[in-house]
């Protein structure tokens, strides 16, 4: 086979597996990196987009987040934004962030999951929580008003339990 003709049927056949497991489009923002770490780490596809995006061998909702970056990390965008902070922590805890007792930071290569850590929920709130309460009450100069704070590499690292290493 020539590399387009490979690259076709690489492609065709995702597609295909995707839409009998009833996984999705594989090609939709980072659905492809959802499903991959979900096999990795003997979790279930989640079959919608929003929502979880995949459940633990519990069965419990998780959130993952990917980066193609040197170093895990975890991005929370695109928050709405609530009328007070009261009514904007509620939403944190029991619909954006808080509702998933688990979150996974998954760092990918060329290789496929080069890395996974997990970290507790709360914890995940406690870390975002002033960040977030931070930029809430910050004058608002951006275009997009939404609010967004990260986990960085050294907080995954402190707080985190690695569960995957392609390496080890």
């Amino acid at each position: 086979m020539t590399p387009e003709q490979l690259f076709e049927h690489h492609y065709v056949g995702m597609h295909k597996v995707a839409r009998e497991q009833g996984w999705g489009d594989p090609t939709s923002y980072a659905r492809s990196r959802e499903i991959f770490a979900a096999i990795k780490l003997g979790h279930t596809v989640s079959i919608t987009y929003s929502g979880a995006d995949a459940y633990n061998a519990q069965g419990q909702p998780v959130e993952y987040k990917s980066t193609v970056g040197p170093r895990c990390q975890g991005s929370y965008t695109g928050i709405s934004v609530k009328p007070t902070w009261e009514e904007q922590e509620v939403y944190l805890r029991e619909v954006k962030i808080g509702k998933y007792p688990e979150h996974y930071y998954n760092r990918f290569d060329d290789e496929g999951l080069a890395e996974s850590w997990v970290m507790d929920g709360q914890i995940v709130l406690d870390i975002l929580m002033p960040k977030l309460k931070n930029q809430f009450y910050s004058p608002k100069k951006k275009a997009d008003p939404r609010l967004g704070a990260s986990i960085t590499n050294t907080e995954i690292r402190k707080y985190g339990k690695q569960v995957f290493s392609r390496d080890s």
